[in-house]
């Protein structure tokens, strides 16, 4: 006999934005129930923002050892071990899981399933021999990695972002296919650690991000020692009898074949959507992900989808924002709808890339002449010359009347130094507001500022300007 559940939301999945929903939804009355088939805290905790984050800190304190005589501070050479550095990842995902734990959500009155859910209806799921009826789903199954067709790739074995934290020995060479966020932060960690890079981009290396800004990244990257081949095409893989990666690349019109140690694939995400049945529920789906309008309902209107499975933006922050829209519409019957405005995104290297809004490609496509483009250098603020990380700028994007339509970093904390412009954004500020608040000296923070005062530049010290200090003068 199939046991049967009933409850006000039932949420599929157990990472960053299903615990959000099933935390909130239960502390707020609501009877909860979490299905979660593999481990509590999701990708993020233990394949992705956490274990990549604890992984690029070891390789930055490795990276300040190396430059430590820079600064007069001199001591023993640098050695990175491997297993020690992996440990300390392994720690701060320990250090972390008990918030994201079954037990812990039990304590919140949430009701936890372990197991894979289909759904058997449009008002069900079933877990093993667990029937769960609710009046509202939230699906939060996330993405997992996907590797590109490449012959002899799947048979040769590889890593992905859910296997390389695993790894205890330190790649060699490690060979790397994909240019986007996930590939160059690692290929940064592992080169600081000292490991040999390469990184093979079918296109342009973080391709999604402003070109001025991600040129100043690619290049610290390069003058690492990491070696980024853009436009290459990736013929085969195979691995030798000795263990050994042989990928065989053709690159402005020459085959070349490269050996390394390791290889890791990031080269894209697919949603996970297989398990769940979604036909019987009437839910609408694609390769990209569930089918959901503004208010992150799909087609059947009592099941809502957040985070990575329902396309779009695949960030770890969105899925937060996302569990709050649907704790609105689905519990309070409130129309609440999203708004990436104010989205900020950012790549983790150093120098860190940060964004937020609209580029200034997006806006002169909206806007044309109307967009004026105002920037600021790290190497005229105080505080980055002291820390001595004066590559990097602040681009913003101001439209009409001083509107702020976006804004792009980088440079060392740029993913802090966005937070005011995508507060800005959200709140409907004016560029007149990021140039008169007062910024303590010397941080990084007065380089917003200084971005934002360059908008009334001209006008200050223009030849009309003179004219009326000159005038005034007349009369004392």
């Amino acid at each position: 006999m199939s046991k049967i559940i009933k409850a006000d939301l039932c949420v599929i999945g157990g990472g960053s934005g299903g615990l959000s929903v099933a935390a909130g939804a239960s502390q707020m009355g609501a009877d909860t129930v979490l299905i979660e088939g593999g481990k509590m805290g999701g990708d993020c905790l233990n394949y992705g923002c956490v274990p990549s984050k604890a992984l690029l800190a070891a390789a930055k304190k490795a990276n300040g050892l190396q430059h430590a005589d820079e600064f007069g501070v001199t001591g023993q050479p640098l050695v990175a071990d491997y297993e020690k550095v992996m440990g300390h990842v392994s720690e701060i995902i320990a250090g972390i899981a008990p918030h994201d734990s079954v037990e812990r959500f039990e304590q919140l009155g949430v009701r936890v399933i372990e197991g894979y859910a289909s759904f058997s209806g449009p008002d069900r799921v079933t877990v093993d021999d667990v029937t769960i009826k609710a009046r509202r789903f939230v699906i939060a199954t996330g993405s997992r990695a996907t590797a590109p067709p490449i012959s002899g790739l799947e048979t040769c074995g590889y890593m992905t972002n859910e296997t390389l934290f695993e790894n205890r020995e330190k790649p060699e060479h490690l060979i790397i296919i994909g240019g986007g966020p996930i590939g160059m932060e690692m290929a940064q960690a592992h080169r600081r650690l000292g490991s040999r890079v390469t990184v093979l981009e079918a296109f342009k290396a973080l391709a999604k991000d402003d070109p001025d800004l991600t040129s100043v990244a690619l290049k610290a990257l390069r003058a690492e020692g990491i070696d980024i081949r853009e436009d290459v095409k990736i013929h085969s893989v195979d691995r030798t009898e000795e263990g050994a990666i042989n990928v065989v690349v053709e690159e402005e019109g020459r085959e070349e074949k490269l050996t390394g140690s390791h290889l890791l694939v990031a080269a894209g995400r697919k949603p996970n959507l297989e398990k769940l049945n979604l036909e019987a529920a009437g839910v609408e789906h694609s390769k990209s992900g569930i089918e959901v309008d503004e208010r992150l309902r799909s087609s059947n209107r009592k099941i809502f989808a957040i985070g990575d499975v329902a396309g779009g933006f695949q960030f770890t922050h969105v899925a937060g924002y996302h569990a709050g829209i649907v704790i609105r519409n689905a519990l309070f019957r409130l129309p609440a709808k999203v708004n990436y405005d104010g989205l900020p995104w950012v790549t983790y290297t150093d120098p860190e890339i940060a964004n937020v809004g609209m580029t200034e490609k997006q806006a002169r496509e909206q806007l044309g002449d109307k967009v004026q483009v105002l920037t600021f250098p790290y190497a005229e603020n105080d505080r980055a010359r002291a820390e001595r990380k004066t590559e990097g700028f602040v681009k913003a994007i101001i439209g009409t009347n001083g509107k702020i339509l976006g804004a792009g970093i980088v440079g060392m904390q740029a993913g802090e130094l966005i937070q005011p412009w995508a507060l800005a954004i959200t709140g409907g500020l004016k560029v007149s507001s990021m140039a008169s608040y007062i910024a303590p000296y010397p941080t990084l923070g007065e380089i917003n500022k200084r971005a934002a005062g360059s908008f009334y530049t001209p006008k200050l010290f223009s030849s009309k300007t003179r004219w009326i200090v000159k005038l005034l003068s007349l009369f004392g």
